[in-house]
């Protein structure tokens, strides 16, 4: 029994030891396309594959990503150049993004206006990305918003409510333009 605990907080502290050293090492070398990139992209998909909560097989991961060690990544994944990713995110298979994408999950309350908006705490939510979704550069996700497998999401996009599958969503907020076919 001793012996079962003692390995379980042996991995946490391994694992926010790999954390810490992608945060403040890791995440800042240079892309894959470099020629000077060497080993580190390998190195960087290997250690966030160690450190995230579920992670799929040969996913790639850009620099500067800052992400939250609970998310989940599905298999041929790739979290783009940039990208902000906080915890409670579950991205799918198959799925690219642009540069500079902001995927939230969290939300400060504001219900009571006696009470300074920073003062009244933090909403946690759900967010989903589902399989085979396009995200472009520069596109904002908000908390608790699900995106339906097969979507494509414009550059430029804040994605304020649900996006159904096979949906193209372009603007701000996010709308519909029309939905994806092999027509």
């Amino acid at each position: 029994m001793k012996y079962v605990t003692v390995c379980r907080i042996f991995m946490k502290v391994y694992k926010k030891a790999l954390y810490f050293f992608y945060i403040s090492i890791l995440r800042h070398t240079p892309e894959d396309y470099r020629p000077y990139a060497l080993f580190f992209p390998w190195l960087r998909n290997k250690i966030v594959s160690s450190f995230i909560i579920k992670c799929g097989k040969k996913i790639r991961v850009k620099s500067e990503a800052d992400i939250s060690p609970n998310i989940q990544v599905g298999d041929f994944s790739e979290i783009g150049t940039r990208a902000l990713i906080q915890s409670n995110v579950e991205i799918g298979n198959y799925v690219i993004m642009g540069p500079d994408v902001k995927i939230y999950s969290r939300n400060h309350e504001f219900k009571d206006i006696t009470i300074p908006i920073a003062l009244q705490g933090k909403k946690y939510y759900q967010t989903k990305i589902g399989h085979d979704v396009w995200i472009g550069a520069n596109v904002l996700i908000l908390p608790g918003v699900t995106i339906g497998d097969h979507s494509i999401i414009g550059a430029g996009t804040v994605v304020t409510k649900d996006v159904p599958p096979y949906a193209i969503v372009v603007g701000n907020p996010g709308q519909i333009i029309k939905f994806r076919s092999n027509e």
